[in-house]
């Protein structure tokens, strides 16, 4: 069968691969890539210097995180009275943000687990970074309880070690669950995330030229060769990983939501919490899978490899989520008013109709309303049309975490003890400075450490199947795994 013959030093235009077409699998890379030009780019970000862009982006997340060092710092020297916490409200913004950063991380075990078991092959040029928000939100979430125990010297309390002091007398306590669910989270999520990277490790390794670059990469990459009982044994791993990490989509922020539904307050103590906290969390998650990849392929020149195709496919996941989002929300009241309960219905009512009023309004607009655009073909296309959509699930995201948790606190049973919550200059910097901590991780992510999965993008590629046909020829969808036609480059089908 002959080889199709091009032109030389004619690159080729970029196709919208946006479009569904029933005959044939849209392209998934474009541009005139092939393996070595993948490599080259790829690698190329971390041999070469950063773009001023980077630099730019760095600057702002490291003063960031100093001023949440500092601000870590007046917290431990001073006490946790510079918080806006109070009585009834005895959670606050430490909380708020956990829950808030928790969320976060869930699109990345959903992309790199979930997709991969149901060979969703779009996954393998976003799941690299993806799992990499996963790491760097579950360190933003670790870090608020481990401040906000007041006395920080005191930190190792939270785990649960041998129990000679008593402090862990049953396991039915919220706080020990989510010590083993985001410990369990983030262990395997570190793992999945680090095992997917050792042939990659090992590409860089052989072309780093720096020696101490040399040294690390050839460290991280375990000894890796490229032979076929290595990629053999990598496999087998990957798959056992993703197996194990695809329940703790569901299982980790459901253990979250019992922190609030094992109580007895009106407003918590609802079984609709455990899937509703999961699928806000994959869309949260997703919200900022968008925001990263968006600035992130134009800052280092991946729009060919991160295409609009990706770009869609995680609005449409954002859509689906957020339609799960918002029935939850309408089963909330419908339970609250189906119950009888005075108290819940208080609850509820107050949610919406008291002086946090203005919050909840804002959650409504942010996680239902303002994402209603990405309907729209022409919106998905449009990169502020989609990044104003993932914001407003960024910010409604965290304005539900607060509604759930302030207006559920500031006025309980009893009206002599209700008060008000209001955040001070200290919870405001922490919240803000929080995503200091998160962006300085991953833009030296994204310097120091591949951030395409090479060898997982290569096998969605059509040189990887090397099946070609003469532009001529009848479209045969049935011979191979990748087919030519006329109107699309070379296009891998489903299955591979």
């Amino acid at each position: 069968m002959a080889t199709i013959t091009t032109q030389p030093n004619v690159p080729k235009p970029l196709i919208d691969n946006t479009g569904d077409d029933p005959t044939s699998r849209a392209p998934l890379v474009l541009g005139d890539n092939d393996f070595t030009s993948i490599t080259d780019k790829v690698a190329g970000i971390a041999a070469g210097k950063p773009p001023v862009s980077w630099w730019a982006a760095f600057i702002v997340a490291a003063s960031m995180l100093g001023i949440l060092g500092l601000l870590i710092g007046y917290l431990f020297a001073t006490g946790v009275g510079v918080w806006g916490n109070n009585q009834p409200v005895s959670w606050g913004f430490p909380i708020i943000n956990f829950v808030f950063w928790v969320g976060i991380g869930h699109a990345g075990t959903l992309i790199s687990a979930v997709l991969f078991l149901f060979r969703q092959n779009w996954r393998t040029a976003i799941n690299r970074f993806a799992e990499a928000m996963t790491i760097f939100a579950v360190m933003c979430a670790g870090l608020f309880p481990g401040i906000h125990i007041g006395r920080p010297w005191l930190a190792y309390w939270l785990a649960p070690i041998p129990n000679q002091m008593g402090m862990w007398p049953q396991f039915r306590s919220p706080l020990l669950w989510d010590v083993f669910a985001v410990g369990t989270y983030a262990t395997v999520s570190l793992l999945f995330w680090y095992v997917g990277m050792i042939p990659d490790l090992a590409t860089l390794r052989d072309r780093c030229k720096n020696k101490y670059g040399q040294f690390a990469y050839g460290l991280f990459s375990l000894g890796w060769t490229g032979s076929s009982r290595a990629w053999h044994r990598y496999e087998k791993a990957y798959l056992l990983l993703a197996a194990l990490a695809t329940p703790l989509v569901l299982s980790v922020h459901s253990v979250v939501s019992f922190d609030f539904a094992v109580s007895q307050l009106p407003g918590w103590h609802t079984t609709i919490f455990p899937p509703y906290f999961v699928a806000g969390a994959i869309y949260g998650g997703f919200a900022m899978v968008i925001t990263l990849a968006v600035p992130a392929r134009a800052m280092l020149g991946l729009k060919d490899i991160i295409t609009d195709r990706h770009i869609e496919n995680c609005c449409k996941v954002m859509l689906g989520t957020g339609m799960i989002v918002a029935y939850a929300y309408s089963i909330e009241f419908f339970v609250a008013w189906y119950s009888g309960h005075h108290y819940e219905q208080a609850a509820f009512l107050n949610r919406a109709l008291g002086p946090y009023q203005w919050a909840y309004f804002t959650m409504i607009f942010c996680n239902i309303i303002g994402p209603q655009i990405l309907w729209f073909k022409w919106a998905r296309r449009n990169v502020f049309t989609i990044m104003f959509a993932a914001m407003c699930v960024n910010v409604g995201m965290w304005f539900e975490r607060f509604v759930i948790v302030a207006t559920s606190l500031h006025r309980d049973f009893l009206p002599s003890s209700w008060a008000m919550f209001t955040p001070t200059w200290v919870d405001l910097g922490m919240l803000i400075c929080s995503f200091g901590l998160f962006f300085t991780f991953f833009l030296l992510f994204c310097k120091f450490l591949p951030v395409i999965a090479m060898a997982e993008i290569k096998t969605v590629m059509p040189q990887a199947h090397d099946i070609q046909h003469e532009p001529g020829e009848p479209y045969n969808p049935d011979e191979g795994q990748a087919d030519y036609r006329p109107d699309h480059p070379i296009t891998e089908r489903e299955g591979h």
